[in-house]
C-alpha cells in the first residue's frame, strides 16, 4: 500500500462496481479511509437499458454473453468496502440515494462520524438511457439528470462546508465526452454531463483560495454500460438505435476501470493542488486534457450601432466563419 493519501478520508459515490469500485480500492491503497456508496444493497443482474423484453430479442449467443458480462459486474458498496478491509485498508459502506438531499447528507455524515471528516469527494454515480429525442420521455430526462448534476450538487453541498473548515479538499466529478454532444441518441445524458462540468468549474472558481480543488473526468472504460452499448442496437428497431451513423466500441478492447484510478488518486494529492477546474479524458493509460472554451473570433460594430440581418448575410462568413466546422461535421468523420 502507498501513503500518498494517508490521513485523508474519501467518499466515492457509485463505488459498488465498475469505475467507482476501482477508484475506491485505489484510494484505499494510497492510505485513504474510504466511504463506499451505492443506492441499495445487493448485486444487480439486469440493466435498465436491456430489460427482459429487449434481451429476448437478442440472438441466443449474444444474450448469454450479455448475462455473463452483467454477472461479472455484480457487487455493491459493502463488497467494495469488504475488499478494502481485506487488503488492510479502512472502509465503511453507506447505502444512500444521492438524488435525495437528505440521503446525500447522511452519506457525508457517515464519513465525518466514522473517520472524523471528509477530505475527498469523488462522484462516479450515474444513470443513462437511449432514446431518439422526439420520443424521449420526461421521466427518462429527469431520472438521468437527478443523479448528475443534481445528485452531485447534493453531495458537494454537504461535503464542501467540512472542507472549508480544514481549508483542504478535493472534488472530482465524473462526466463524459457527451458533455460536448455525442454520436449516441441520449440528449438527457449530454445535458447531465454538461451540468456536471458546469458545477465542477463553478466550484473550482468559487473556492480557489480555500485549498479546495474541483476537477472532472470523462472516462472510457469497460463497465456494464459498455455491455449495454454493445448489445442495445441489436435489440431495438432501426429507428430507435442508440448510435447515429456509427457502432459501439468492441467491449473486449475497452480499457479496464483500474487503468483510470492512478490519475484520479494523483488529483487528490497535495502535489496536484494547482490543478483546478479542468476536465480530463481518461482511457486506459492515456490521459487527455480538454481545452477551455474560449471565444476564437469576434465581430463588433461601434458603440450604439446594431447589426442588420443584411450586413450579417454579407459579412458573417468573412468576419466569423473562416475555417469554421460545425459539430455535425466533427461527428460525421
Amino acid at each position: 500500500m502507498g501513503a500518498h493519501l494517508a490521513g485523508k478520508t474519501a467518499v466515492v459515490t457509485g463505488s459498488g462496481q465498475g469505475i467507482g469500485r476501482a477508484v475506491a480500492l485505489a484510494l484505499a491503497a494510497e492510505g485513504a479511509a474510504v466511504v463506499t456508496n451505492n443506492r441499495k444493497p445487493g448485486r444487480t443482474s439486469q440493466s435498465d437499458q436491456l430489460d427482459a423484453a429487449k434481451l429476448a430479442k437478442l440472438p441466443p449467443e449474444l444474450r448469454r454473453w450479455v448475462q455473463e458480462e452483467y454477472d461479472r459486474y455484480g457487487g455493491d458498496a459493502e463488497t467494495t468496502a469488504e475488499a478494502i478491509r481485506n487488503n488492510g485498508g479502512k472502509a465503511v459502506a453507506c447505502f444512500a440515494d444521492i438524488t435525495e438531499f437528505d440521503q446525500a447528507g447522511r452519506l457525508i455524515d457517515t464519513a465525518v462520524q466514522t473517520f472524523g471528516g471528509v477530505d475527498i469527494l469523488i462522484n462516479v454515480a450515474g444513470a443513462f438511457g437511449f432514446s431518439p429525442f422526439e420520443k424521449m420521455t420526461p421521466d427518462l430526462f429527469m431520472r438521468v439528470n437527478a443523479v448528475k448534476p443534481l445528485g452531485y450538487f447534493n453531495t458537494c453541498r454537504h461535503a464542501v462546508p467540512h472542507m472549508l473548515k480544514n481549508r483542504w479538499g478535493r472534488v472530482i466529478n465524473c462526466a463524459s465526452r457527451s458533455w460536448l454532444g455525442d454520436i449516441i441518441r441520449h440528449a438527457e445524458y449530454c445535458t447531465a454531463n454538461a451540468g456536471a462540468v458546469g458545477l465542477t468549474r463553478a466550484l473550482a472558481v468559487e473556492y480557489q483560495h480555500c485549498g479546495i480543488t474541483a476537477n472532472a473526468f470523462s472516462p472510457f472504460a469497460r463497465t456494464r454500460a459498455s455491455v449495454d452499448l454493445a448489445a442495445y442496437d441489436q435489440a431495438v428497431d432501426e429507428a430507435d438505435r442508440a448510435f447515429v451513423g456509427a457502432s459501439a466500441p468492441t467491449v473486449d478492447r475497452t480499457p479496464l476501470p483500474e487503468d483510470l484510478a492512478p490519475f484520479l488518486c494523483y488529483l487528490c494529492t497535495d502535489e496536484a493542488r494547482n490543478i483546478n477546474g479542468s476536465v480530463f479524458h481518461l482511457a486506459g493509460n492515456s490521459i487527455g486534457l480538454y481545452s477551455d472554451p474560449v471565444v476564437i473570433r469576434s465581430a463588433a460594430k461601434p458603440a450604439g450601432q446594431r447589426w442588420t440581418v443584411e450586413e450579417l448575410i454579407a459579412q458573417a462568413d468573412r468576419l466569423l466563419f473562416q475555417g469554421y466546422h460545425s459539430i455535425t461535421e466533427q461527428y460525421a468523420k
